[in-house]
């Protein structure tokens, strides 16, 4: 039976999967608890999702400034954020003004860090408002750290780099926006200035991890945002704790699926290696050819995830659909992985990714591309120990010898078996986190009884 909603809050994402991802199921996780959510992002894309949200989630649009064509239509990221900062504070007001006109009452704003402008629009029509961090702790974590000047950028030399709350890093396992400082400007002033230019002013600081995962960051932000939470992994409670029987994914998708499953079930267990660079990243042919190479040398059966837009760059004469291995433009990740024939994950190390291997106790192998990866690849293999990550080449190409090494290791080695080991213990501290009574459940529940009360 449904519950009685008794209040009200909005949920405005950026409008990018890896984002809208972990604030819709979190949406799903605040109408459980009887919370009447209303899920706000572009004008463009709500054209891509669905008429009917989830769990009778509601769907209102703001404007990006591109609303015919996203980022896609913008010539660069900085001239697509400068039209964001110029169209959506003034939309976002708009909406909320219609909203509350029309007897809409709104208890809570929980807005993407990414969109800091929502907090001052919000807070002007006195609203209570919840930031919400899409990126890990330890991530957020450093690009705090340089947002107040206590990293120094560029960097001066090669040597390992010491921060409060952290262990030693070197600069390779930073974000590639601080190693590979001044490459993307725009994006780097996103992520280490506007996301924390008013975040102490906000009532409450969400983030999509969870304690036991990130116990040693997690206390030391918490003595720079007290009001600090973690409420992840935001994974749909089938492939988690399973409480909610119908929660079986996130509920759209901007991809169709392609069958896969059959062709999975047919293979002994712990033997395929699952390989997929998430949504957007883009590898060129050289390192197209590399990944093929290390796939057919390593001997092992291996499901590849290719976009319709970048088959063509696969070699010429690699096999696509054989009784070894099947190329596939799409399929339903956590589907994928829960399965029992999946022995490893070759991983861009998006977080999204990550979560979902962790709560499925997947062992990973880690082929960073860009921004918070590269990081999550340190966590991967050095601070969780559920992974191996690739060396690049001196061009910074992952050869084919190091990822058929890193297949070995992990599918047929000793050290494998540790690996395999550590990956099921994380996936149960992850059950057990939002699972009843669990650190992330009990900080769900905080956050809604603080609204219930007030």
């Amino acid at each position: 039976m449904e519950r009685e909603h008794k209040v009200h809050c909005l949920v405005l994402a950026y409008p990018h999967q890896g984002h809208i991802n972990p604030m819709l199921q979190f949406s799903k996780c605040l109408h459980n608890d009887g919370v009447r959510v209303t899920l706000v992002t572009s004008h463009f894309y709500c054209k891509t999702l669905p008429n009917k949200l989830p769990y009778s989630i509601t769907l209102e649009g703001i404007s990006d400034g591109f609303d015919n064509g996203g980022i896609g239509e913008a010539k660069s990221i900085k001239a697509y954020l400068d039209e964001f900062w110029k169209f959506g504070p003034q939309t976002f007001s708009e909406l909320l003004e219609r909203l509350i006109s029309c007897g809409n009452t709104i208890d809570c704003v929980v807005y993407d860090s990414f969109l800091p402008w929502a907090l001052d629009v919000a807070k002007t029509h006195e609203l209570t408002c919840a930031v919400f961090l899409t990126q890990p702790l330890f991530v957020n974590c450093v690009y705090y750290h340089v947002h107040k000047g206590n990293l120094k950028l560029p960097l001066a030399n090669h040597n390992a780099i010491s921060m409060p709350g952290l262990p030693l890093l070197q600069p390779l396992d930073l974000p590639s926006f601080i190693y590979d400082y001044g490459s993307y400007p725009a994006s780097f002033e996103l992520v280490v200035g506007k996301q924390f230019s008013n975040i102490e002013k906000a009532d409450l600081v969400l983030c999509n991890t969870f304690y036991e995962l990130e116990k040693e960051v997690t206390d030391w932000l918490m003595k720079i945002w007290p009001k600090l939470k973690t409420i992840g992994p935001t994974i749909p409670s089938m492939f988690l704790d399973k409480r909610v029987k119908d929660d079986d994914g996130y509920g759209f998708s901007l991809f169709e699926s392609e069958e896969c499953v059959k062709w999975m079930d047919n293979k002994p267990n712990g033997s395929i290696v699952y390989v997929s660079f998430g949504s957007f990243s883009t590898l060129n042919e050289e390192q197209m050819e590399e990944v093929a190479l290390g796939l057919q040398e390593s001997g092992c059966h291996f499901l590849w995830v290719v976009r319709e837009t970048e088959l063509g760059k696969i070699p010429k004469g690699f096999e696509r659909n054989s009784e070894k291995g099947l190329v596939v433009t799409w399929c339903s990740q956590l589907k994928v992985l829960e399965h029992e024939a999946i022995g490893c994950f070759v991983t861009h190390c998006g977080w999204n990714s990550i979560l979902e291997a962790l709560s499925l106790g997947v062992p990973m192998i880690a082929m960073p591309q860009w921004t918070d990866q590269t990081t999550n690849a340190k966590l991967i293999e050095d601070i969780w120990k559920v992974g191996l990550r690739v060396p690049a080449d001196d061009k910074g190409v992952f050869k084919n010898e190091a990822l058929k090494h890193a297949i070995k290791e992990i599918m047929e080695s000793d050290k494998g078996i540790g690996i395999k080991r550590n990956a099921i213990g994380w996936k149960n501290l992850a059950i057990k986190a939002v699972d009843e009574g669990g650190s992330s459940h009990l900080n769900i529940g905080e956050f809604v009884n603080s609204l219930l009360s007030s």
